[in-house]
C-alpha cells in the first residue's frame, strides 16, 4: 500500500492514518514501512516528519541499513539541523564508502548555511577517496559563492578537475559558472555563449584552443603506457592469448606502419541492413581510393563463407587491405590499439568503440587524459552510410575539445539541455569568459 502511495506522492496525511492503523492492528510498525513513509516524507520535504521517523527509527532499531542513512542526509540538508548530515556520513562510514550523492546533500547542507569551511572539506575528502562528484554539488559551490570571491582559486579547482577527468558541464552546472565569474567585483569577466571555428579558434575571442594533437613527447609516453598497461596488461589474456598477440605483433612488424586500423566488426555492424561484408567491403574501398595503407581487423568466422560474410566480398577485403583475423573468442581492441600506436602518431583507427574499459587500465589520470586526447584526435566514426552512395565520418576536430584556461581566459564545452548527443561525439557548444582589458 505504501509503494503505491509512493508513486502516487500521496498526502503526507493518508501516509499518517495508513501508519497508525497498521500500529493500532499489529502492534508495531516494521523496519521496511517506515522506510517507506520515510522516502515520502523526504520526497515531498515534510521536515518535522523526517525528524520524528528519524527519533522513532534511533530508539528502537541499533543500526539502520544504508539506504535510511542516505536519505536521511538529504532530508536533514535542508533544514536547521544539516549538521546530523555529519554524523549520519560518519555511520555510512563504518560500513561502506559514502556515495558521491550522499555528499552532495551533505556539502548542499553546508552551503545552504553558509559554512563553506565544512563544505570544501567533505569535498576535499570526497575526491580524495576517488569519488567523481554530481555536477549539482560544483553548481552549488558556484550559485552560493557569489558573494564571496575570495575563494576564486578554489572554484577554479573545481573547473581543473572536470578538465584532468573530461567532464563536460551541463547547461544548468555552465550557467552558473558564467553568473559567478561575471559577478566577480570590479566588473572583470564577461561572458559569451559561442561555438569554435573548425580551425580552432573562438568565435568571441578570436584565440586558440589547444591542438588535439599530442606533442612526440605525449605521444611516446602514452604509447609506452598503453603497451605496458594495456597490451602487455594482466587482464589481456582474459582476450586473446599470448600466442596469438605475439603473432599478431610479428605480423605488424613485418609490415609498413599503417595509416588507418580497421574494426572490422564493428564497421560492418553500422547498419542493420544489407549484407556485413558488402558494408565492410564499401567502406574499405573507400578509403582505398584515398591511397591509404589500411589494415583489418576481423574473426575467423567473416572467412568461412555465410550469408553475412560473402567469400568474393572478403577476398577482395584482403586485396584492398593487409587483413589479421583472429580467434572468434578473441576481442579486437588490444590488436587495434597495438597498430594503430605502433604505426605512428599520424595513423588512425576506424571505430565506434569507447575504449573505456582500456582507458581504466591506465594507471594514472594524467595518462588517461592523453589517452583520451589522442583518441579524440585519431578516432575515424561513421557518421552517415547507406548503401552504394554515401559514406560520411565524423569531423575529427584539430582542437582539444576538454576545459581550457589561460590566465585572462577559460573555454568551456558544455552540454545542453534536450541536445543528445553519442557518447563519441563531443559538445558543439562553449562558454568563453574572457577578463575585461
Amino acid at each position: 500500500m505504501m509503494e503505491k502511495m509512493l508513486a502516487a506522492n500521496s498526502d503526507i496525511d493518508v501516509a499518517k492514518s495508513l501508519l497508525a492503523y497498521v500500529a493500532m492492528e499489529t502492534g508495531t510498525v516494521s523496519y521496511e514501512l517506515l522506510l517507506r513513509y520515510l522516502t515520502l516524507c523526504v520526497h515531498g520535504n515534510h521536515e518535522s516528519e523526517v525528524f520524528d521517523v528519524y527519533d522513532i527509527m534511533k530508539k528502537r532499531f541499533k543500526t539502520l541499513e544504508t539506504g535510511a542513512y542516505s536519505l536521511f542526509i538529504k532530508g536533514f540538508s535542508r533544514t536547521e539541523k544539516w549538521r546530523e548530515c555529519l554524523l549520519l556520513l560518519e555511520s555510512i562510514k563504518r560500513v561502506i564508502t559514502p556515495s558521491p550523492r550522499n555528499y552532495g546533500y551533505a556539502i548542499n547542507g553546508a552551503l545552504l548555511h553558509s559554512d563553506s569551511r565544512t563544505a570544501w572539506v567533505l569535498y576535499e575528502e570526497m575526491v580524495e577517496k576517488g569519488l567523481t562528484p554530481n555536477q549539482e554539488t560544483w553548481q552549488a559551490f558556484f550559485d552560493s559563492d557569489r558573494s564571496a570571491h575570495d575563494s576564486e582559486s578554489k572554484l577554479s579547482s573545481l573547473l581543473l578537475y572536470m578538465r584532468n577527468n573530461q567532464i563536460y558541464p551541463g547547461e544548468a552546472l555552465v550557467k552558473s559558472i558564467k553568473a559567478w565569474f561575471e559577478s566577480v567585483p570590479g566588473n572583470k569577466w564577461n561572458g559569451s555563449w559561442t561555438t569554435p571555428e573548425n580551425s580552432g579558434h573562438c568565435r568571441n575571442c578570436c584565440s586558440s584552443l589547444e591542438s588535439i594533437q599530442l606533442t612526440e613527447e605525449e605521444y611516446n609516453q602514452l604509447k609506452e603506457k598503453v603497451m605496458n598497461d594495456v597490451i602487455q596488461g594482466k587482464d589481456v589474456f582474459k582476450k586473446t592469448t599470448p600466442q596469438e598477440l605475439e603473432s599478431f605483433k610479428s605480423f605488424v612488424k613485418k609490415r609498413p606502419p599503417f595509416d588507418v586500423v580497421i574494426d572490422g566488426l564493428n564497421v560492418a555492424n553500422t547498419t542493420s541492413k544489407g549484407n556485413q561484408s558488402e558494408t565492410l567491403l564499401e567502406v574499405v574501398s573507400h578509403l582505398a581510393q584515398q591511397n591509404l595503407r589500411l589494415l583489418v581487423l576481423g574473426r575467423k568466422h567473416m572467412l568461412r563463407g555465410s550469408r553475412s560474410w560473402d567469400r568474393k566480398n572478403m577476398s577482395v577485403i584482403q586485396q584492398k587491405a593487409d587483413c589479421f583475423f583472429t580467434d572468434n573468442i578473441s576481442e579486437d581492441d588490444p590488436f587495434l590499439l597495438y597498430a594503430t600506436l605502433h604505426s605512428g602518431n599520424h595513423c588512425k583507427f576506424l571505430s565506434r568503440d569507447l575504449m573505456r574499459d582500456h582507458k581504466a587500465c591506465l594507471p594514472d589520470s594524467s595518462t588517461r587524459r592523453l589517452f583520451f586526447k589522442w583518441q579524440r584526435g585519431h578516432q575515424l566514426v561513421l557518421s552517415s552510410y547507406t548503401a552504394g552512395r554515401r559514406i560520411r565520418f565524423e569531423t575529427v576536430p584539430k582542437y582539444d575539445t576538454i576545459i581550457q584556461t589561460e590566465e585572462n581566459s577559460w573555454h568551456i564545452p558544455y552540454d545542453e539541455d534536450g541536445v543528445e548527443r553519442y557518447s563519441y561525439e563531443v559538445p558543439r557548444k562553449w562558454l568563453c569568459l574572457e577578463m575585461k582589458r
